[in-house]
């Protein structure tokens, strides 16, 4: 099953994703659709089987700015931060960014939860 992806467009929504990160992990993707190794980025990512919060850099630079002002994390795209806990507990960007690495660090961030 394609990841299931959410436009955000507010630093609103990305305050109750990082209030939602309390219960289970939630995957953030920077990414830029008209930058090709963001386009790259995305057919990974849509590979994904599990839901995706994604920023527009193109069209959300106050919500880049302040995903990177919170998570203390240097904006980058495209971009993968994955929120746990209220924190940012992995990133990848451009090529690092795989199915395969963003499944792991996921399914990492779930075991956090269940201990």
């Amino acid at each position: 099953m394609p990841a299931d992806f959410t436009p955000v467009t507010s630093t609103e929504a990305i305050d109750q994703m990082i209030s939602a990160s309390n219960q289970q992990p939630i995957i953030l993707f920077n990414n830029d659709p008209y930058c090709p190794i963001s386009r790259r980025a995305y057919r990974q990512v849509e590979a994904l089987a599990h839901p995706v919060a994604l920023v527009d850099v193109s069209r959300a630079t106050d919500v880049t700015r302040y995903i990177s002002r919170h998570t203390q994390i240097r904006h980058e795209s495209p971009q993968i931060i994955i929120l746990h806990q209220g924190k940012a507990v992995w990133t990848a960007s451009h090529g690092a960014i795989t199915r395969q690495a963003v499944e792991q660090a996921f399914a990492q961030a779930g075991q956090l939860t269940e201990e």
